[in-house]
């Protein structure tokens, strides 16, 4: 893997792998909307605006993976979320395809499966339950990669992240918390495991609280660092007492649960 494709990378997840990845590859092409001049070693800035398709296929060509971090994140108007998370992913699936891209790796959530209840612990065998527009947008980004893989041989790697941060803030995170060492590892198994057709997998820590079960993607070699239970006294201490027939507490999804 010579040269990887960073889309969003002036985004706080981008800054985050720009970090951690420094080094690890010939050249990391930093794809943003924004613009990004601090660049790096072995780090090229290229302006994308996803939504353009052609220039979405130009950006692809002669690359080896896509870390695909770009798009609308949260809740928004479906306006918003279909130009960047519908149309937007179909013009990345289709330049890797045309390209002839070997490696995408995706940032799905969390919310494509945010109805399922805090007290159940889910594999990535389960049925989506998007808790939110924002999450009905990942669920297609999970089926529109499957097809590609299937259809046309496109290595897909889907990462249903929780929340990527130096330390969990509150005790839902303590459950979907992932460090930015950890997220680096896993896009970096997603790009360069041998044998990647179409995998789901739980971008988290190894947290004792996770809502995940998360053995498929350590079966590929994932090998987490860190753990929100390092931090879970501090943040539990801090945080008031939640009303318990809160929707937003009793699903996984949080407060994405309750967005209108």
């Amino acid at each position: 893997m010579q040269r990887v494709l960073l889309t969003g990378a002036a985004g706080s997840i981008g800054t985050f792998l720009r970090r951690e990845l420094a080094g690890v590859y010939d050249e990391l092409i930093l794809a943003d909307i924004q613009p990004i001049s601090d660049l790096g070693p072995g780090e090229t800035y290229l302006p994308l605006d996803i939504t353009d398709a052609d220039a979405f296929t130009q950006a692809c060509a002669g690359v080896d993976g896509i870390l695909h971090f770009a798009g609308q994140a949260g809740e928004n108007t479906w306006e918003d979320i279909r130009a960047k998370n519908i149309d937007g992913v179909y013009n990345l699936f289709e330049a890797a395809r045309i390209q002839g891209v070997k490696r995408v790796c995706f940032a799905t959530s969390n919310h494509a499966v945010g109805y399922y209840r805090r007290d159940e612990r889910i594999s990535v065998d389960r049925k989506v339950l998007p808790d939110s527009r924002y999450g009905v947008s990942k669920a297609f980004g999970e089926a529109l990669g499957a097809m590609y893989a299937m259809k046309h041989g496109l290595g897909v790697f889907m990462m249903r992240i929780g929340n990527v941060s130096e330390t969990p803030v509150d005790r839902r995170r303590l459950s979907i918390w992932i460090s930015p060492r950890d997220m680096a590892q896993l896009c970096r198994v997603g790009l360069e495991h041998p044998d990647i057709g179409y995998e789901i997998v739980f971008g988290v820590s190894d947290n004792v609280r996770s809502f995940y079960d998360n053995s498929n993607a350590y079966r590929l070699g994932y090998k987490p660092a860190d753990s929100s239970e390092d931090y879970a006294e501090d943040v539990l201490a801090a945080e008031p007492q939640a009303d318990p027939d809160d929707p937003a507490e009793i699903y996984q999804g949080g407060a994405f649960v309750s967005a209108r």
